[in-house]
């Protein structure tokens, strides 16, 4: 099924991927080069990236009657529980340190995720309503993070209200999205789009967008979010 996606869809997608994951490592880095939570996120990244590919390599996740589905299991719920133990106990240790210019632009990989997927979308392998001819208007997070990273950061208008305003219509978009592309899996939570449900995300690469991408951007916004309300040090 996936070799009728043309190669060039997929090369996209996977330099997409390498610079989300650039932007965290990047991020990080500069946030705490030295410290144990630093280090151990820069290990688990990588090792996670190759685990998914290895096991969507296999079919691992083709499985269309287990519940809860494969992917959710041992996919998303990982980044996300992973996501929910370094805001609880490395916020000060990592997360109050890194940049939220960087944690903004790493949203701009949001627009060539868009393109993929409407290029997925015309090879029948997502449904229409995940793209932006349909109702996702996630693609609008990404050119906003470019518009706002410039009158914030190359401006110098330093706006905490600019931020976190973005990053709840962010947030927004891409809950929106996930809600979607999760109902549409051909899984037995399967509530959307029938005639043409969410199977590319079960293949290589594609599988790096839930498991990988959308947890980074996720990470950022929620990051920056709390950075801004509950922090009191200056933009930077």
């Amino acid at each position: 099924m996936i070799n009728a996606v043309p190669a060039y869809v997929s090369i996209v997608f996977v330099l997409t991927t390498f610079a989300a994951v650039a932007f965290l490592i990047q991020a990080i880095k500069e946030a705490g080069r030295l410290s144990v939570p630093a280090k151990l996120l820069t290990i688990l990244v990588p090792f996670y990236l190759f685990l998914q590919a290895a096991l969507a390599q296999v079919g691992f996740y083709q499985d269309e009657v287990n519940f809860p589905p494969r992917l959710l299991l041992f996919g998303i719920a990982p980044a996300l529980v992973t996501i929910l133990v370094y805001l609880i106990f490395c916020r000060r240790s990592l997360l109050e340190r890194m940049s939220l210019e960087l944690l903004t632009l790493v949203h701009v990989v949001r627009i060539p995720v868009e393109v993929v997927l409407l290029w997925l979308s015309w090879s029948q392998l997502v449904p229409r309503m995940m793209t932006f001819e349909g109702r996702n208007l996630d693609v609008l997070s990404g050119v906003l993070a470019l518009l706002v990273w410039t009158i914030v950061f190359k401006f110098n208008f330093r706006s905490r209200t600019v931020l976190i305003a973005y990053n709840v219509v962010g947030l927004g978009l891409l809950i929106n999205i996930v809600s979607i592309a999760a109902l549409s899996l051909q899984s037995p939570i399967q509530k959307l789009n029938f005639e043409q449900p969410n199977v590319g995300v079960l293949y290589f690469p594609f599988i790096w967008l839930p498991t990988i991408v959308v947890p980074i951007v996720l990470f950022a916004h929620l990051v920056s979010l709390w950075r801004l309300i509950a922090g009191r040090e200056p933009v930077r």
